[in-house]
């Protein structure tokens, strides 16, 4: 399924940020957690809602609806990618300008 790609390359694509800032990334059961424990004690959790062909990520507070875009070949959101998502609202997350 195009979900399950999507969420493998966006967790891929996260690791070196994991790695770096010491945050868990556990995909199990089709759905992606960002564990955080500093700078405090939060989670993201980003899942496929099969039937409206979407990915659907909560953070920070907010919820994001990524439809397929077969343009991008990739789950997107007013041209931002589903890893390119992750990965600047992780860096807000963290603190990153």
């Amino acid at each position: 399924m195009k979900s399950d790609a999507a969420l493998q390359d966006a967790r891929r694509a996260l690791m070196p940020l994991a790695d770096q800032h010491d945050f868990e990334l556990e995909l199990q059961s089709g759905v992606l957690n960002i564990v955080f424990e500093e700078p405090h004690e939060t989670k993201f959790v980003v899942s496929p809602n099969a039937p409206m062909g979407q990915i659907w990520v909560s953070a920070m507070s907010k919820g994001y609806r990524l439809p397929w875009d077969p343009a991008k070949n990739a789950f997107a959101l007013e041209g931002e990618t589903l890893a390119q998502m992750l990965q600047r609202l992780v860096k807000s997350f963290l603190g990153y300008r």
